[in-house]
């Protein structure tokens, strides 16, 4: 990683820190607290680690101001309200200082002469742009990159290598699409005829992705059969995930890995989505549910709920149930010997 001399002090007015320990300490590098070496500043949010916190290399650390700090420690120390957001906001930092600023029309590409494209853009080489696309300012358009028409794409927004838009579509501002994922494919929509035979079922809607959302690599977004497939502001999605025709997900809602969410299903505000979790189609999630990694959902949730397992149940419902199902083996055997008692009477 290249140099990036930020001062503490900056950070710490930056961040509003308060700074225990050389004031006048140059930051050079951003590094784990595992692998970190001097010069670097690295952070602590998880007590599991607090261990590394005399074996760390690490010339600074962003910490919580709640944590005890090491009275013998001779590192330098930044006191935030919470270290974990502090850390991502100055890789944010970090990210601008070092990264290069990718702006200007590549070639070979093509560009519909109805489309607008803003300001400050870049658009990679193998792109392509349909007929009426509007791209805003500040916006990037990785190579191999395919924007069918009629495609809005707001302002500071990046769409990465291989992503495919299909026509109508909407994406907000500051959003990232990572690369090969697909926004707007056919929904899964078939009609069985007397012959067992299938007719596909036309999608004429779109997808609306609002501003500060993230979609993770290889993600998979399907248009509605009518309306809208819509994912609201600062939703961020993980790879790998699959989303149906007409599916509603509500603002800050987190989705982890090979989560796939069935047909017209609407998901609430902040929620949190483990790792393949399933849902099934035409449900309603509240705000504020928690899902379990591979929780298989069959049912309508209210809000401020956790859930856990297949198929899914309250946090403590399924807690209760895992005491008796784990011990399973062992109550088959004391029946087993109660039915061998019984026969020999």
């Amino acid at each position: 990683m290249n140099s990036i001399d930020f001062k503490i002090k900056n950070l710490a007015k930056i961040f509003d820190g308060k700074i225990i320990g050389d004031e006048k300490l140059i930051i050079n590098g951003v590094s784990s607290i595992e692998n970190a070496n001097e010069g670097d500043i690295t952070f602590l949010s998880n007590n599991k680690y607090s261990k590394y916190l005399n074996e760390t290399k690490a010339s600074a650390i962003v910490i919580d101001s709640s944590f005890s700090i090491p009275k013998s420690s001779k590192k330098t120390f930044l006191l935030v309200k919470n270290s974990y957001l502090t850390f991502a906001l100055l890789l944010t930092e970090v990210n601008k200082k070092i990264g290069i600023e990718k702006i200007g029309i590549e070639n070979p590409n093509f560009i519909h002469k109805s489309s607008k494209i803003g300001d400050n853009i870049y658009l990679g080489a193998f792109s392509y742009i349909g007929e009426n696309v509007k791209i805003g300012n500040n916006s990037k358009i990785y190579p191999y990159s395919y924007i069918g028409n009629n495609v809005e794409v707001g302002e500071n927004s990046i769409i990465y290598p291989g992503v495919k838009i299909y026509d109508n579509c909407i994406i907000g501002n500051n959003c990232n699409i990572h690369a090969n994922s697909v926004i707007g494919s056919d929904g899964f929509g078939f009609a069985p005829n007397s012959k067992n035979e299938y007719t596909m079922i036309p999608q004429i809607g779109n997808v609306i992705i609002e501003d500060n959302v993230s979609v993770g690599s290889n993600t998979v977004i399907d248009r509605a059969t009518l309306d809208s497939t819509i994912i609201r502001k600062g939703s961020k999605l993980d790879n790998l995930i699959q989303i149906a025709h007409n599916v509603i997900i509500g603002k800050n809602t987190v989705i982890a890995a090979q989560a796939g969410i069935s047909g017209s299903t609407t998901i609430g505000n902040n929620n949190l989505i483990g790792g393949q979790v399933g849902i099934v189609g035409h449900l309603k999630i509240g705000d504020n549910v928690k899902f379990g990694a591979k929780a298989g959902v069959i049912k309508s949730i209210k809000q401020n709920q956790t859930v856990f397992g297949y198929p899914s149940m309250e946090k403590n419902e399924f807690l209760k149930s895992y005491i008796i199902f784990k011990k399973l083996p062992e109550i088959q055997e004391r029946i087993k010997k109660l039915e061998g008692l019984l026969s020999s009477k």
